[in-house]
């Protein structure tokens, strides 16, 4: 057990899992280079950029250019390399700089990587993780900063995971990679300096199983990947004006710890769900009308969404502080429907 940043818990699994299987591989832009067109000699090793986040610095010089495979700047053309390697008995990595690049690689996710097993029948699998960065605050504007997690969720054959701690990530991550079916895997850039205890060890977190963060009978907050943290500063300081509020991390939106939800709900009698992903046909607006159509009988108040405004990120860092949902929002949002 050690102190370990959620770019490095991310690493280390990694690092453990190439180590435990050889057919896993992994592919993305810069993870084999960046530095240099070839790499860069340290200490008479080849080393590399480790893709715009660093997450992937150092495998090169432990598993090579055969495992470790740089990409052209063309996310349909290693994504779409990716999902024939898995097919063709791989376990493939692979790296989505920014979530928002969906956009290029869209029908290979969501048309061939998400229907392959249905549509043979069951004959093969397709165990790949994709793995992506999510959500605002490093000033990097609207191209770059959206969380689109819901979209990915709209798609049935695919799983996707949020996670929300260094020790969340090692697990999950864990998970995706031994996973026989496609996973999105969802990293928070405002996360990555996070640091807690994580073990040296591999360990899995299973998929559709929620994390219960505080427990209170007033109002259960659902939250996801950075916004777990919003809705427990929330929590606290909502605490020391006695209202008491259950927080749940659902992990996963595919599959979707449901029952946990409901539960806390049938209990409290009161939701809110906070969501970086936007208002309209997002995660916040599906659990609400999941919660309304299967637990409406227990519900003492209207159930509220804490999300971003229905518009386009801001560059601008006081704008973009704006637009993201923090602890005083899901704070009004608890109060209004306690009033209620």
């Amino acid at each position: 057990m050690g102190e370990k940043s959620y770019r490095n818990a991310i690493r280390e699994t990694l690092y453990q899992e190439m180590g435990r299987d050889p057919d896993i591989i992994l592919i993305g832009e810069d993870v084999a280079g960046g530095a240099q067109s070839e790499g860069t000699k340290k200490g008479g090793e080849e080393d590399a950029w480790g893709g715009p986040m660093g997450v992937t610095k150092g495998l090169i010089g432990e598993y090579g250019k055969q495992r470790v495979l740089d990409a052209p700047i063309s996310e349909a053309a290693f994504i779409g390399a990716a999902i024939g390697a898995a097919a063709a008995g791989l376990r493939p990595i692979t790296e989505l700089m920014f979530n928002d690049f969906l956009g290029v690689c869209c029908d290979q996710i969501i048309n061939q990587a998400a229907k392959y097993h249905y549509m043979f029948g069951g004959q093969d699998t397709i165990p790949l993780t994709v793995r992506t960065t999510m959500g605002a605050g490093l000033r990097i504007s609207a191209q770059h900063s959206q969380s689109l997690h819901s979209i990915f969720t709209h798609f049935a054959g695919l799983k996707v995971a949020l996670p929300s701690t260094p020790y969340e990530a090692k697990g999950l991550l864990t998970t995706a990679i031994r996973d026989n079916d496609p996973v999105i895997f969802c990293e928070h850039k405002m996360l990555y300096r996070m640091r807690e205890d994580v073990p040296d060890e591999s360990y899995a977190i299973p998929f559709g199983e929620a994390r219960f963060v505080m427990d209170g009978e007033d109002v259960t907050i659902v939250a996801f990947s950075r916004m777990v943290h919003v809705a427990t500063d929330a929590a606290k300081i909502l605490a020391k004006q006695g209202i008491k509020c259950t927080v749940i991390d659902p992990r996963t939106t595919v599959p979707l710890d449901t029952e946990s939800i409901f539960d806390s709900v049938d209990e409290t009698g009161r939701l809110v769900i906070v969501d970086e992903g936007g208002p309209r046909c997002g995660i916040a607006s599906d659990i609400s009308a999941m919660v309304a159509d299967e637990v409406f009988h227990a519900l003492k108040a209207p159930i509220k969404c804490v999300t971003p405004p229905y518009a386009l990120i801001p560059a601008a860092p006081n704008l973009e502080d704006l637009y993201v949902p923090d602890a005083a929002k899901v704070v009004a949002a608890v109060l209004g429907i306690m009033d209620a």
